[in-house]
């Protein structure tokens, strides 16, 4: 797992994050086991129970699940779930404030579109 951990989010945050990351990316596959605890402590040099709870968290959203004795592993349709998790989020923090921007510049849906493509395009 890479990346780098910030002060402007929760450490258990940033882990669940960059697993989420991990699997969309497809570095691990459903089914496929992920790091420790254990090893997420030691790569990112936090506390054990840090890293517990960030994977915690992807457990309990059903993105990871446990075997007993075994270690945690990528549950099925987890791609699909962060997926759907994060467009909704996309939604909420950007979309609306875009569409709201756009009518207090009394910009058309047909130019707010225009600009969509535009934008996209330069990708």
């Amino acid at each position: 797992m890479n990346g780098m951990l910030n002060e402007q989010t929760s450490i258990y945050l940033q882990i669940a994050q960059m697993m989420e990351n991990d699997i969309l990316r497809g570095i691990y596959a459903e089914e496929e086991q992920v790091p420790s605890t254990n090893e997420l402590a030691r790569q990112f040099r936090i506390n054990p129970a840090t890293a517990a709870k960030g994977v915690n968290l992807l457990v309990d959203e059903g993105v990871l699940y446990k075997k007993r004795g075994i270690g945690m592993f990528v549950s099925a349709g987890a791609v699909a779930a962060i997926r759907e998790k994060r467009k909704a989020a996309f939604y909420e923090q950007y979309v609306k404030s875009l569409v709201s921007e756009a009518a207090n510049l009394q910009i058309t849906q047909t130019e707010l579109l225009e600009m969509i493509r535009r934008a996209a395009g330069a990708q």
